[in-house]
């Protein structure tokens, strides 16, 4: 089983932390979505030519794994289209360099649906499909904004002819009160990477949790990707970055992988 966590979670730990405790808590891969100060993964310095051997050698020193570089941009907004476009070609770059396989795009930039040109989505996606065939690396649309609606989103894919879906448990769930196997049934042969999280609702609003300590029915997802031969990342996504009120990452991810594994 592929367990990683995102770097969202911890903001305050340089590169070297991140790798050390991944190996430390017997993680297999890790989510790159920032390091320290550097959130565009190209200005992360263990990247940069000059490093990026050693970076790689290590990686593979530590039985480590990148599993996917998280990039924030998205793709069905006109005045952000330019700026999405340049940072995935960028990514798509980098992850080549790295032999990371894929990278996270987005329609729009909230979890929940708020519009957005499904069209325009349609025609930077593929661009971006071609753009990574060469060099081995499939950008995944998640399953946020208006593709929360994980039936319109297996619709896109299928219209693309290409790429794949990142299903984020939460957003389906709780934004279109699709149940985990209706997501699934709707996704079945198109998930790639999964981000996992539990929350509960609080007053109107969304509230995450440590895993087990929310109502999601996390378990449920687990098992029906597991019975399906899903063979891709199961990462914790801790938005850590976003709302420090959240617990510390080294409890998070400690007791993310236990609770897991105990799956």
């Amino acid at each position: 089983m592929n367990i990683a966590f995102s770097t969202l979670g911890c903001p305050d730990w340089d590169f070297n932390d991140i790798l050390s405790t991944a190996k430390d808590l017997g993680y297999s891969s890790v989510e790159i979505r920032g390091a320290g100060r550097d959130m565009y993964a190209p200005d992360i310095k263990q990247f940069s030519d000059e490093n990026i051997g050693r970076t790689k050698q290590r990686l593979s020193q530590l039985g480590l794994e990148i599993c996917i570089l998280t990039s924030g941009a998205t793709l069905a907004v006109y005045d952000k289209a330019e700026a999405a476009v340049k940072e995935v070609k960028a990514y798509i770059d980098l992850a080549g360099k790295l032999d990371v396989r894929y990278v996270r795009v987005m329609c729009t930039d909230q979890p929940y649906p708020d519009g957005g040109d499904i069209r325009l989505c349609k025609k930077l996606y593929t661009e971006l499909c071609e753009y990574g065939k060469d060099k081995g690396v499939t950008p995944l649309m998640e399953t946020n904004g208006m593709f929360a609606d994980s039936r319109l989103l297996a619709d896109f894919l299928d219209d693309a002819g290409c790429g794949g879906a990142l299903w984020d448990i939460n957003h389906p769930y709780r934004f279109m009160g699709e149940s985990m196997a209706t997501t699934f049934e709707n996704l079945k042969g198109k998930i790639r990477h999964v981000h996992l999280k539990d929350s509960v609702v609080e007053n109107s609003r969304i509230r995450y949790k440590m895993m087990g300590r929310g109502d999601l029915p996390v378990k449920e997802a687990v098992e029906l990707l597991k019975k399906s031969g899903y063979d891709g990342a199961y990462s914790l996504e801790w938005v850590k970055r976003w709302n420090q009120e959240l617990e510390e990452p080294g409890i998070v991810f400690s007791h993310f992988i236990s609770y897991l594994s105990r799956l």
